[in-house]
Formats: C-alpha cells, sequence, structure tokens
C-alpha cells in the first residue's frame, strides 16, 4: 500500500524534497537522499505524521529502525505511538550479545544485529527503513524480529524501489511506503 495512490496532499511535497544522486555510492545506482527532505522541516514532519496516523493505535509496542537512515524515522515514530525503539545495527556496532542475520543488498552484501532481549516474545513490531530496494534489509530484519518470537505487523519505508521488486520477497508482509521512484 503506498500514501501516493491515496493521494494524500502532504505526499506530493514530500516527494520534492527527495533528491536522486545518479551513481552513488557505485555506478548504476540512483541514491535517494533524504537529506534534502529533512532540511524542510514541514515535509519531515509531514513525513512522520502521516507514518504515526496509520500506526496509532495499532497496539505496536517496538518499532525497529534499520541503520542508518531507519533511525532517523524509528524514534519519532516510537515516541508518538508509545513503542519502544529497537535499532537494528551493521556488524560490530552493539555491545554485549547480539543476534544477527546476514543478506544481500542492491550493491553488495552486509547483516544486521539485534541485542539479545531486546525484543520480547509477543511484542508487536513495526520495521521501519527510509527505502526498500531489493528487500533483503527488510527480510532480515523479519528474521531477527521474528526469531525471537514477535509479530512483525506491517513495515514502513518512505521510498520504495518497485523496478527492483523487493516487496515481492516480503513474502506478503504488509509494505507501506509514501513514495515510489521509478
Amino acid at each position: 500500500m503506498s500514501a501516493l495512490r491515496d493521494e494524500d496532499p502532504r505526499v506530493h511535497a514530500i516527494k520534492t524534497k527527495i533528491r536522486v544522486v545518479p551513481n552513488f555510492p557505485k555506478p548504476g545506482i540512483m541514491f535517494q537522499d533524504i537529506t534534502t527532505l529533512l532540511l524542510d522541516p514541514k515535509a519531515f514532519k509531514d513525513t512522520i505524521d502521516l507514518f504515526v496516523e496509520r500506526y496509532k493505535g495499532k497496539n505496536i509496542s517496538v518499532v525497529a529502525g534499520i541503520e542508518a537512515r531507519g533511525f532517523i524515522f524509528g524514534p519519532p515514530i516510537a515516541l508518538a505511538i508509545g513503542a519502544k525503539f529497537v535499532p537494528l545495527r551493521k556488524p560490530r556496532k552493539l555491545p554485549g550479545d547480539v543476534i544477527f542475520e546476514e543478506y544481500t543488498l542492491e550493491y553488495g552484501r552486509d547483516r544486521l544485529e539485534m541485542h539479545v532481549g531486546a525484543v520480547e516474545h509477543g511484542d508487536r513490531a513495526l520495521v521501519v527503513d527510509d527505502l526498500i530496494a531489493t528487500g533483503g534489509t527488510l527480510c532480515a530484519a523479519m528474521s531477527l524480529l521474528e526469531r525471537v518470537g514477535a509479530e512483525v505487523v506491517e513495515c514502513a519505508c518512505l521510498i520504495e524501489l518497485p523496478d527492483l521488486q523487493g516487496r515481492e520477497r516480503l513474502n506478503g508482509k504488509p509494505l507501506y511506503v509514501l513514495v515510489e521512484s521509478h
């Protein structure tokens, strides 16, 4: 599902604030730069508000944000809906005991780590990232959360690159995006 299809007037303004940078970080990649969105307080607030409006009252107990840009959107959403925020980090960034999941992304391989005990059996989780490309990162995040007994309610991304068919890799898990980029 996409807010764009719902024609919320805020979505057009948000979309105009996302800059596309060709050949970054590698040749052939069309990087979706959200730093330009963050420079506009109204567009940034509208982005957070759209997510909060969707998830308020859905009994979500944990918002899991994917490093790095999921850390920008996840915490304000978690605070607004009364959920805890759990960072899903790149390797060797968390002290203490972690569990991890390896995955393939649009331009290489990586892994996500989460503190043992950060998410409990029965937690209702929302996974937040800025973008879905191939879906590998979101699949790894869902796997981590489900391994500890959480129910992943939905994944939420600011941007979807539908041509890369990441949505299809989510095995039917709901995905909510604000903007599609072709």
